[in-house]
C-alpha cells in the first residue's frame, strides 16, 4: 500500500507539472501583445513600455517567466491581472463562492434525483417506464449545459417573467435563487449519467443469488432493495461523484456566462478574449489542481478499500 500510494502521488506531481507547462505554452500562443493589453491600446513611450515589461517580468525569457509563475503558485500567488491590475488570487477568492455554490447545488440535485430514478428504472426493467426514462436520459446527455441554460431563460422570460435570476444577492435566500437555475441546468447531464450508473448497479443486484434467496425466504421485495441491494448499487455512484466535481467546475464556466453571474467563469472568458495571461493561467490551473487532487485521493482510497486495485 505504501508503494502504491507513493506511485500515485508521484504521478500526481508529474501530471500537475506537465499540465502547468502546457497551459503556460498554450496561453502564449496568442498573437496579442500583453503590453498592449496592459496599456489598454493607448500609445506610450518606449520607456513606459520597458517599465511595464520589467514590472510584469515580460522582459525575461519564457523559462524564467515560467519559473517565476510556478514558484508564485506554490505560495498561493497567481500573479497580477493585466486588465484589472489586481492579484489573480484575490479575484478568484471573490468569485469562487458563486462557482462553488453552483457546483455543490448541482451535485446535490444530481444525486438526489438520479438515485431514485436509477432504482425505479432497474425495477421497471423491460417495461414501458424504462423505455421512457431511457429516452429522457439520452436527451439530457445530448443537451449541453449552455444550450439548456438558454432554453431555461427563454421559458422563464415567456412564462414566469417575475422570477429573478440576475443581479446581486444580499441574502442567502436571494443567493440560492440566483444560482438555482444555473445549478439545475448543470445537473441535467449529471442526472442522466448517475441514473444510468445506478440502474446498471441495481439491475446486477436484482439478479444476484442473495436477492433470489431472500425472496425465497419470504422477505419483501422493497425491503431487500433498500436494505441490501441499495448499499451495493450505490458504490459506483459514490466512486464517480468525486471525479464529476472537476467536470462540473469546467461546465460552470459557460453556465455562469449565459446567466451573467459573477463567478470565475465570467472572468475566465473575459481573460481569454483579452489575452490576460495571469488570469487564464491561474483559473485553468486551479481547475486542473482540484480535479487531479480529488482523482488522486480517490485512487488511494480505492487501494485501501480493495487490495485488488493495488495489483493493477
Amino acid at each position: 500500500m505504501r508503494s502504491y500510494a507513493l506511485n500515485k502521488v508521484l504521478q500526481y506531481i508529474f501530471v500537475l507539472i506537465a499540465t502547468s507547462v502546457i497551459i503556460f505554452v498554450l496561453v502564449r500562443l496568442s498573437p496579442t501583445d500583453p503590453v498592449a493589453v496592459i496599456l489598454g491600446g493607448k500609445q506610450s513611450s518606449a520607456e513606459t513600455v520597458a517599465n511595464i515589461r520589467q514590472e510584469f517580468h515580460l522582459d525575461r525569457s519564457p523559462v524564467e517567466q515560467y519559473g517565476i509563475w510556478a514558484s508564485g503558485m506554490l505560495r498561493g500567488d497567481f500573479g497580477t491581472s493585466y486588465q484589472y491590475r489586481q492579484p489573480v488570487s484575490d479575484m478568484i477568492a471573490q468569485r469562487m463562492p458563486v462557482t462553488l455554490g453552483i457546483v455543490i447545488l448541482a451535485m446535490v440535485i444530481g444525486v438526489a434525483v438520479s438515485i431514485p430514478l436509477g432504482i425505479f428504472s432497474a425495477v421497471k426493467r423491460h417495461k414501458w417506464q424504462e423505455g421512457i426514462l431511457s429516452i429522457v436520459f439520452l436527451i439530457l446527455v445530448a443537451c449541453p449545459p449552455f444550450l439548456t441554460s438558454i432554453l431555461m431563460i427563454w421559458f422563464l422570460s415567456v412564462h414566469a417573467p417575475g422570477f429573478s435570476f440576475v443581479g446581486s444577492a444580499t441574502t442567502f435566500g436571494e443567493f440560492l435563487q440566483r444560482i438555482s437555475l444555473p445549478a439545475l441546468a448543470l445537473s441535467f447531464s449529471l442526472i442522466a449519467f448517475f441514473s444510468r450508473v445506478m440502474k446498471a448497479g441495481m439491475t446486477e443486484e436484482l439478479q444476484s443469488d442473495y436477492f433470489m434467496a431472500a425472496r425465497a425466504r419470504g422477505m419483501g421485495r422493497n425491503a431487500i432493495i433498500w436494505k441490501h441491494c441499495f448499499r451495493n448499487a450505490i458504490i459506483p455512484v459514490v466512486t464517480i461523484t468525486g471525479l464529476e466535481v472537476g467536470i462540473l467546475l469546467v461546465g460552470s464556466v459557460l453556465v455562469e456566462t449565459v446567466f451573467s453571474l459573477q463567478g470565475i467563469g465570467s472572468i475566465l472568458i473575459s481573460a481569454v478574449q483579452g489575452s490576460d495571461y495571469p488570469v487564464v493561467q491561474g483559473i485553468t490551473m486551479l481547475i486542473v489542481f482540484i480535479f487531479l487532487t480529488i482523482s488522486t485521493i480517490l485512487d488511494i482510497v480505492y487501494g485501501l478499500i480493495d487490495p485488488r486495485v493495488r495489483a493493477l
